[in-house]
């Protein structure tokens, strides 16, 4: 009879294993490019080499990146090990390590910014800083509070995590604060800028966002020889400027986005008053689906009340400390549901859509001061790599040094990654993503032979992964 189809492979099992070595080896020279051991090594004497740890928690964060449980099991295993020169060793070993991370991260940190600007001569020294809220599982931890949720968890209580970072073309982080979740980013400033201030050449522009925006803020930036750019929530004053704009008396700075300029001076400082058509659009059709929500909150009020039905959760403050008797009563009774939804709408949209301002101490025109503003987004992207390609969140249930040192692990991968971009200039527009992805695909397979001999094989190279090592195709 003839044979039609394939037979089922026949596979068998061995003792081989494989794991990403791109990643391995990428922060192990890193590592040693920056000097790393003389920032740690001084932390722990006893036992298992910290640096050895340290290296294999980075390393474990751009790969597998689960559960410090998991990253025990992950590093323990033999073969693994013999890469970072470890014995075998106990899960919470590598909690110790995040309790002495933790306990030192202000120091850490200082060196760790000094050692930057030691190795590497940047352009300038211009600075962004930007603030994010982190989640954190559990309610044990005195440094977990409920505030504003960037992840939109308001149910959850959170850490806030400070960034500075050398603007355009550099985008590399040198600092990283973080603080109770309930501290908001006026106060948080201070600390960040401070702990970013002693590398920061005098004549350098502070960029940050209007969250940050303060008079004690930018005069503390001010007293530091340094200028500011940041952008401002509209007030009354601005809503005089919005009555009597008029496009025509107006610099056109963006044709394609219809934005236009005007500039105010003042003995201080400079504002730089914008229009966007496209903005105004955008702005009054977000405006408008957060006003009909707002209908159909107050409806299903309504409902509720007329029905005698529980109110739902999230009408509801969560809170176990606070006793509250709710009373509701909604504007539907007295309106019919059109007037209600015109109603809201009037309320939810303004007449400032489309208008926003930035201040700054420096003497720009309109166009610099949009561009340089707009290249804000840089920190904005690695606040997103931090949180989800580095996947600094979920934070679990942990002491408050071990968060602080957890945190910190997150910092020293995206720092490695972005230096990597600095250095490379082709990969200058290439994501975290792509980066981990590609170092992750490099691996190593351990092959078991006979006698316990070891032969190791690796594959998959890329040309991302060869040009961060240093590789062409004559050593592969």
């Amino acid at each position: 009879m003839k044979q039609t189809k394939l037979r089922t492979k026949d596979i068998k099992s061995n003792n081989n294993i494989t794991f990403p070595i791109g990643t391995v080896i990428a922060i192990q020279n890193y590592y040693q490019k920056l000097d790393f051991n003389q920032v740690f090594g001084d932390y722990k004497k006893k036992g298992r080499d910290i640096n050895s740890l340290i290296q294999a928690l980075i390393s474990y964060k751009l790969t597998e990146n689960q559960s410090i449980s998991k990253g025990s099991e992950w590093i323990n295993r033999e073969e693994v090990r013999n890469e970072f020169n470890l014995k075998e060793f106990e899960e919470r070993t590598l909690f110790r390590v995040l309790e002495i991370l933790g306990k030192n991260r202000e120091e850490i940190m200082l060196n760790v910014e000094k050692i930057i600007f030691e190795k590497y001569t940047f352009e300038h020294t211009n600075v962004l800083m930007d603030w994010t809220s982190v989640v954190l599982y559990g309610k044990k931890c005195p440094l977990g509070k409920y505030g504003y949720s960037r992840d939109h968890r308001p149910d959850k209580k959170q850490i806030v995590i400070g960034i500075s970072q050398l603007a355009e073309p550099i985008n590399v982080p040198i600092g990283m604060t973080i603080k109770a979740g309930n501290i908001n980013d006026q106060t948080h400033f201070k600390e960040t800028f401070e702990q970013a201030k002693p590398h920061i050449k005098e004549g350098s522009l502070v960029i940050y966002d209007k969250g940050a925006n303060s008079k004690t803020n930018n005069e503390l930036v001010l007293a530091s020889k340094m200028k500011y750019l940041t952008s401002k929530k509209l007030n009354k004053s601005d809503d005089r400027r919005i009555k009597s704009f008029d496009k025509t008396k107006a610099v056109l700075i963006d044709k394609e986005k219809e934005i236009y300029g005007l500039k105010y001076t003042f003995p201080s400082r400079f504002d730089y008053f914008f229009f966007s058509e496209k903005l105004k659009e955008a702005q009054i059709e977000a405006n408008t689906r957060r006003a009909i929500a707002k209908f159909e909150d107050a409806k299903l009020l309504q409902e509720c009340l007329d029905k005698n039905k529980g109110i739902p959760a999230k009408f509801r403050i969560r809170n176990e400390l606070v006793d509250i008797k709710y009373t509701y009563q909604t504007k539907l009774k007295e309106l019919g549901e059109k007037e209600a939804l015109d109603y809201v709408k009037a309320k939810t949209v303004n007449g400032r859509e489309g208008f926003f301002c930035i201040t700054s101490s420096e003497n720009l025109t309109l166009e610099e001061a949009l561009q340089t503003y707009r290249k804000k987004d840089a920190i904005e992207k690695t606040m997103n790599s931090l949180k989800n390609e580095i996947e600094i969140k979920p934070l679990r249930v942990w002491t408050e040094n071990s968060i602080y040192g957890a945190v910190l692990i997150g910092f020293l991968a995206q720092l490695i990654l972005s230096l990597i971009k600095y250095e490379h200039k082709e990969l200058k527009h290439t994501s975290v993503k792509f980066l981990k992805i590609s170092l992750m695909n490099l691996t190593v397979t351990v092959e078991c032979l006979y006698h316990k001999a070891k032969r190791k094989i690796y594959a998959n190279f890329d040309p991302i992964n060869m040009l961060i090592l240093g590789l062409n195709c004559t050593e592969t």
